[in-house]
């Protein structure tokens, strides 16, 4: 199994519709609208690597309103 966390920048009063898209990803376990310099965070746990990529390219940069995106997959 493959953890990753994808962090979302968002553009301006996206976020909240932003976060129902992502969330309804397959392979999104989780996402939270948080402060800082990203405005969503979603927790990803999939088969492959490859399935990370799918999520983060095919899926999340898809949606309208996505700034960009930064994926750090989990070591442990």
């Amino acid at each position: 199994m493959v953890t990753a966390y994808i962090m979302v920048k968002a553009n301006t009063g996206e976020a909240d519709r932003l976060l129902r898209d992502i969330a309804a990803i397959d392979g999104v376990i989780d996402a939270h609208i948080v402060a800082g310099d990203v405005d969503i965070i979603a927790k990803v746990d999939v088969e492959a690597p490859a399935n990370v990529k799918e999520i983060a390219a095919d899926g999340i940069q898809a949606i309208e309103g996505v700034e960009r995106t930064r994926t750090y997959v989990a070591m442990d």
